[in-house]
């Protein structure tokens, strides 16, 4: 595991940022039982479960160079993830494929987010937002620097801005974030918080991600939570 880390930040330390790695053809991923292409044909409208780690992977290395430091907390995070998600050995391998990769290409968000976008469920890609500003705050906190690199990757994907602006809110405790994450102003009623609530809660519900890995299931139970607690919050002060 530590080679893995030590081949992470490298790149990150010592690469610059430019083209996607789901596009290189060849590079193979080991030990996942069979040989896997990082690169899908645009004729084939999924993401296998390769080109899903291997450019996840990618979005979160320039999450955590977005700033110009390297957090310990944040390449332990992802570790952790993928380890947790994938199993040692099926993340080591894509760790190592990664670091294969890196040494012949550079990695940008948009021709990652322009492969992933048709490919993946929108409440998918906003579990990726997720994902993301929760590698920025593995250190304690989210930066400008890294909340316009999660921005600039959302709008990529055909993130709504203001479901953008809903998950962003989670990570950051102000007095209007529980209006934030509810998508509504300060002004609405307590009918429009009651409709918003059902709106978002459907919109969050973990059951919604139950394609997906367990890992990112949690994640969306997080999410859910969230909306629980920014209505609880305003049913206080509102008093209903």
């Amino acid at each position: 595991m530590i080679r893995w880390l030590g081949a992470l930040l490298g790149f990150i330390f010592f690469r610059f940022l430019g083209a996607i790695i789901g596009y290189i053809i060849g590079s193979i991923i080991e030990n996942l039982g069979k040989n896997s292409r990082v690169y899908t044909s645009s004729k084939n409208n999924r993401v296998t479960p390769a080109d899903f780690e291997l450019n996840l992977l990618s979005l979160a290395s320039l999450v955590i160079k977005a700033d110009g430091k390297v957090s310990q907390q944040e390449m332990q995070f992802v570790q952790t993830y993928f380890v947790q998600a994938y199993g040692k050995e099926r993340a080591n391998a894509t760790f190592r494929t990664f670091n294969e990769v890196v040494k012949k290409r550079e990695i940008a968000p948009q021709p990652i987010c322009d492969f992933l976008r048709p490919r993946m469920r929108y409440e998918s890609r906003l579990q990726i937002i997720h994902f993301l500003f929760n590698i920025a705050q593995a250190d304690g906190h989210v930066s400008k620097l890294e909340v316009e690199k999660i921005k600039e990757i959302s709008g990529l994907l055909a993130v709504g801005f203001r479901d953008f602006e809903s998950i962003k809110a989670m990570f950051f405790k102000n007095p209007d974030s529980a209006y934030k994450i509810l998508e509504i102003e300060k002004t609405a009623t307590v009918a429009e918080i009651k409709a918003a609530y059902r709106t978002m809660a459907k919109k969050y519900h973990p059951d919604k991600l139950q394609h997906m890995d367990e890992a990112y299931r949690k994640g969306a139970e997080d999410k859910f939570r969230k909306v629980q607690e920014a209505y609880e919050q305003l049913q206080k002060e509102k008093g209903f």
